[in-house]
């Protein structure tokens, strides 16, 4: 069996040709991982807006409803860095869904694959960095609150600290945050998570992955979560381009199937986000499959 994927058409929403925000990588991810075959039709779900009431655990109603009819201050505007249209509201609000879905389907299933999500920089009053509503502590508290799960850990590999979710599990127990992030990159005032290690610029392959892998097993083994929310972001690539590290796209391959692995033989579900990346569209993209081919590989080692 293949790990189920969940994907909407609605996300990539249109932009401006100028805009820096690559908003066509989901539906062109969705693309290549249907003609590379780690895609099929039976592995897909489609997923529903989020529910307001789900959405308001982490968010309060006077920012969404800011948001969502266009009544945020210009600066708060410039803050997330996104027009608030009507197929960008849209699509936010899928995507929070479409994370809490992975989430529960992980939970079913050992793992599963969201091809979107990972929008850490959110906080619950504001957004920041492209970041307007944060997908994973949606899902986190979701599944909190219905008991679904006691403990979650959120593991973030993007090159960018997931200062918006250790700000809003600050003082949950209940979720642990561990970031891996250049130390030098944005956010330029990091948030504490529960752990937390900074990373030097141009760090490569073989000590980044060394450091994965010191730290991953023992917290796993100290946290003992009933799910991890892993956040796959390409960034840490050598050639991205608001990225300080320097992995190749064999290292980021390689980091995935360690997580997923160190999870799994623990048997620890996960549900993963694509997080961030910023290149050429098909650079991009490629470097975006990877943690798919990742799951594959693992789900059939481990008889998923």
């Amino acid at each position: 069996m293949r790990p189920p994927l969940v994907y909407h058409p609605a996300y990539s929403a249109p932009l401006p040709s100028s805009h820096r925000f690559p908003m066509a990588k989901f539906r062109l991810l969705h693309e290549a991982l249907c003609q590379q075959g780690l895609a099929r039709p039976d592995q897909i779900h489609q997923p529903l807006p989020i529910p307001r009431r789900a959405l308001e655990l982490v968010h309060p109603r006077a920012y969404h409803q800011a948001f969502s009819s266009d009544q945020l201050s210009a600066a708060e505007q410039r803050r997330i860095g996104l027009p608030a249209t009507r197929p960008l509201v849209r699509r936010s609000w899928l995507a929070v869904g479409g994370t809490l879905l992975s989430a529960r389907l992980a939970l079913r299933h050992g793992l599963a694959c969201h091809l979107a999500g990972g929008t850490h920089h959110a906080f619950p009053t504001y957004g920041s960095g492209f970041c307007i509503f944060n997908d994973v502590a949606v899902a986190a508290r979701v599944l909190l609150a219905e008991a679904a799960v006691r403990r979650v850990m959120v593991v973030d590999l993007d090159v960018h600290q997931g200062d918006g979710t250790a700000a809003i599990f600050a003082a949950d127990p209940r979720v642990f945050t561990l970031s891996l992030h250049a130390a030098s990159n944005f956010p330029l005032r990091k948030q504490c998570s529960d752990h937390d290690l900074a990373l030097p610029d141009g760090m490569e392959d073989e000590a980044y992955l060394a450091a994965v892998g010191d730290l991953l097993p023992d917290l796993l083994s100290q946290v003992r979560p009933d799910l991890v929310l892993y956040n796959a972001g390409v960034d840490p690539h050598r050639n991205d381009r608001l990225g300080r590290l320097c992995l190749s796209d064999a290292g980021l391959l390689q980091r995935d199937r360690l997580v997923l692995e160190l999870c799994l033989r623990r048997r620890v579900p996960v549900a993963t986000v694509i997080g961030g990346g910023y290149d050429d569209l098909a650079a991009l993209v490629e470097r975006h499959s990877l943690v798919f081919r990742a799951a594959m590989e693992v789900g059939l080692l481990m008889g998923l």
